[in-house]
């Protein structure tokens, strides 16, 4: 079991203080500002490549929202992201995290909505399972579902290759003919691909991918089913960790980006990591400490240093003054933050500024993070003895018992008040995970929504506000597992402005800006900027507002350091 001390010393040898004193004598070839997982991820790549990498990070350890901490005596939270499935593959597999200690713990069954009439729901990877849990309420779902996760998976593999390769973006500048030759044949080669891709998925099934993209996910879940609490438990992905309604055009998008990940090979499966989130980001960091990367905590970076003359970046500047020197700079931070914040004014296009300062960052989700010395009894099902069931082991959806009522709690957080009845998905990693909880206490997580940032009524600095509303997400869950408010023993709230203070997640979103149809692609983070170069030469952005988007993914990471490489070589040979 790793503590956070420990988990600081693994990976800086010397203190953070001495690190930065000695770093900033030299040159480095590329500077990252975040030790998020992306910005690790980056680190690792370049520093494989044979680059002199620093990686800085303003907090006492690394990983950002992939962080396990000890809030709670004996406790260890994943304090932010909770769930493995995004993480591409590629990056686990030539990182070699399972050789740095990555551990996934795959969830069966991986979801269990309960019923206030005394009904519920598990569904799992078993299709034989998932038929006989959902003929309980529909023989007709029942049928449709085994389609559905079909159509899905079609869906998954025809976005595949899009997450792991970077936008065919229009070059930047004035190339040279030669240049402006080789990027419009990349192009050509990246849109003949999806043309391929799309004629092999066929017209009938491309069409439906477009609907997907584009509906409400209410409408592509009430095509598909019959029973509210399957299309409850269903929306909950088209929702979760967005301000939007299940009735909100492009929500089935999100529907998808929550399904297309995996586990071990395993389409749409959902898991624990032992030792939690940090784990993900503590092997990312020994893949890169090992490539030759340095990594600084306690290094919040104030300002991105740029040449006057040349307008290009020079290096990067702390918080304490020192300044540290690198023609790259790759910012693990988000748009706004990135430039709006650490690069000097007058410095960037202002249609460019405006594009970021307009992009979508609002939140309506809160992390609450809970020490409990017993598991909740569901009413719906038979009391446990000792030990866990089934329905411990996945996603517990609570308040979700029709798209309605996620709608009627969204509708609350766009008038400016917290949601009357939250939308809660409960996990319990420590059924599985024995590595983060004393012996018989368990670690919980809820995920809330809707909490806005901005409130009508109330504050969110108010300690009594705060209690209240958690106390209500309390209540709720007591009303399907009884006393369950009695088995707490210590939790803490992450609100929107929590988030956004502790974590630099601008407006408290977790996917670093708003993942609607108009910040995807060639549209993330901005129209024109979707390949992780900016305006300001030398400066790049391998965070989750770059594309693909947010989650535990590294895409971002990967392909950005692909960018930089390629811009390197081009460098070298002109």
């Amino acid at each position: 079991m790793w503590s956070s001390r420990v988990f600081r010393r693994s990976i800086s040898s010397s203190s953070s203080a001495a690190a930065t004193a000695a770093s900033a004598k030299k040159k480095w070839d590329a500077i990252i500002i975040g030790g998020g997982h992306n910005g690790l991820t980056s680190a690792a790549y370049l520093a494989r490549a044979g680059l002199s990498v620093a990686v800085l990070e303003k907090r006492r350890l690394v990983g950002g929202a992939a962080v396990t901490e000890e809030i709670v005596p004996g406790f260890r939270f994943s304090r932010c992201s909770y769930l493995q499935s995004l993480l591409r593959p590629s990056i686990i597999r030539e990182l070699e995290l399972s050789r740095h200690g990555l551990k996934l713990l795959k969830r069966n069954p991986s979801s269990f909505t309960p019923c206030l009439d005394g009904r519920y729901l598990l569904l799992s990877h078993d299709a034989a399972f998932n038929h006989s849990e959902i003929s309980k309420f529909s023989e007709k779902d029942a049928d449709a579902y085994v389609s559905y996760e079909k159509q899905l998976q079609k869906f998954c593999d025809f976005m595949d290759p899009l997450l792991d390769s970077p936008t065919p973006e229009s070059s930047h500048g004035a190339p040279s003919f030669i240049d402006q030759a080789k990027d419009n044949l990349h192009k050509s080669v990246f849109w003949a691909r999806c043309l391929q891709q799309a004629f092999v998925l066929g017209q009938k099934d491309m069409v439906d991918f477009v609907d997907l993209l584009v509906s409400p996910a209410s409408k592509v879940l009430n095509n598909w089913f019959e029973t509210d609490i399957l299309k409850a438990t269903l929306a909950t992905d088209a929702v979760i960790g967005t301000t939007g309604s299940v009735h909100t055009p492009g929500s089935g998008y999100v529907l998808l980006h929550h399904v297309m990940g995996e586990t071990e090979g395993e389409r749409g499966v959902w898991s624990y990591v032992e030792g939690g989130m940090g784990s993900v980001s503590l092997a990312i960091s020994k893949a890169a400490c090992e490539a030759g990367a340095c990594i600084i905590t306690d290094a919040e970076v104030s300002q991105v240093l740029v040449n006057d003359d040349s307008g290009a970046v020079t290096g990067v500047m702390l918080a304490d003054g020192t300044q540290m020197h690198s023609s790259v700079i790759l910012s693990n931070a988000t748009p706004y933050r990135t430039f709006l914040e650490l690069v000097p004014q007058n410095v960037l296009p202002e249609d460019f500024l405006c594009a970021i300062r307009n992009s979508d960052y609002s939140s309506g989700t809160t992390k609450l993070n809970l020490a409990v010395d017993a598991l909740p009894q569901f009413q719906c099902c038979k009391p446990m003895v000792s030990g866990s069931g089934p329905q411990h082991v996945g996603t517990i959806h609570i308040g979700a018992e029709s798209m309605e009522e996620i709608d009627v709690a969204c509708r609350d957080a766009l008038s400016g008040i917290p949601s009357k009845r939250p939308l809660i998905e409960m996990t319990i990693p420590s059924v599985l995970d024995k590595t983060i909880s004393p012996p018989g206490k368990h670690v919980i997580n809820l995920f809330v929504q809707y909490t806005p940032y901005n409130l009508s009524e109330g504050s969110w600095s108010d300690p009594k506000f705060r209690e209240s509303f958690s106390q209500r997400c309390f209540s709720l869950i007591d009303e399907y597992a009884p006393g369950f408010s009695s088995s707490i023993v210590g939790y803490e709230m992450l609100t929107p402005p929590d988030l956004e203070k502790e974590f630099g997640l601008t407006g408290g979103n977790i996917f670093h800006g708003a993942m609607g149809l108009g910040a995807l692609f060639l549209m993330r983070p901005v129209k024109g900027w979707s390949d992780y170069r900016t305006p300001l030469k030398g400066l790049y952005l391998c965070g989750s507002g770059a594309h693909p988007g947010g989650g535990v993914m590294g895409a971002p990471g990967r392909n950005s350091a692909h960018a930089v490489l390629e811009d390197i070589k081009k460098s070298r040979t002109t």
